[in-house]
């Protein structure tokens, strides 16, 4: 058993309130709903902002950067761009006073685990797409006749809406969503490259948050899947923050995928 530590005197937050406390170095939140005390890492686990310092609803907790939502029962990750629970911890009262045991889950910590958390896989998977004509024989028995392939996704003329639906095989290793749908690409635009025929390509594209650890990987991804049609002769990928990403930029279909409603 983790050690409970006092951390204020019972009645002093207000209730539905919430409030920053400090433990053995370690930045908790403290929430106070329905008469029930309730303590969370003070961290969001989508970009590390200060949970904190958000908007209070309920049960809930919303990240003042992106939005994402989390459970203070738990710490359950409700709402995008948030797939990962943070930390929650064991509250009680006593002898006047709110304690907390750092480190000692809750008894509701089963309680909020929500759709964001569900549409993400617990291994992200990597991308190595497979490749067509492997696709199809791994799907179809033996002797079983097949559909004619689908044209690639690079065929036709070279525009922004073809770049567009191109960038849609580049998926978020984490919510395994297309950057399209997401809402990340800002802008495509074209230049004339040195050989004849053939044109630069320009990505705008931004990141759901600055330290995001997947930015690597979705510009190269988007590099690789651009560069496949004829006339590329170049891709360039501009990371662009402002305006920043919110989950609003995201299509029907992204939320579909995600369960938000």
């Amino acid at each position: 058993m983790h050690e409970f530590q006092r951390v204020l005197d019972e009645g002093v937050l207000a209730d539905p309130g919430k409030t920053l406390v400090e433990i053995d170095g370690e930045m908790i939140a403290l929430f106070h709903v329905g008469g029930v005390y309730y303590a969370l890492d003070d961290v969001c686990t989508h970009d590390g902002g200060p949970l904190a310092d958000g908007e209070l609803v309920d049960h809930s907790i919303a990240c003042p950067r992106h939005g994402a939502k989390f459970d203070i029962r738990s710490g359950g990750a409700l709402t995008m761009p948030a797939v990962r629970a943070t930390k929650a911890h064991r509250v009680k009262v006593a002898d006047g006073g709110v304690w907390v045991a750092v480190g000692e889950p809750p008894a509701s910590s089963s309680i909020g685990h929500g759709a964001a958390e569900a549409a993400a896989p617990a291994t992200a998977p990597q991308h190595s797409p497979q490749p067509a004509a492997a696709a199809a024989s791994a799907a179809s028995p033996e002797g079983a006749e097949t559909a004619p392939a689908a044209a690639p996704v690079a065929a036709g003329p070279l525009s922004e809406e073809r770049v567009r639906e191109m960038l849609k095989e580049v998926k978020d290793p984490e919510l395994f969503v297309n950057i399209v749908d997401l809402g990340l690409v800002y802008g495509v635009a074209f230049t004339d490259a040195e050989e004849a025929g053939k044109q630069r390509v320009l990505v705008d594209m931004t990141m759901t948050s600055p330290a995001c650890p997947a930015g690597p990987q979705l510009i190269a991804d988007t590099k690789r899947v651009v560069h496949t049609h004829p006339d590329v002769a170049e891709v360039e990928v501009r990371i662009v923050m402002d305006p920043p990403w919110s989950p609003e930029r995201m299509t029907d279909d992204a939320r579909d995928q995600l369960g938000i409603f």
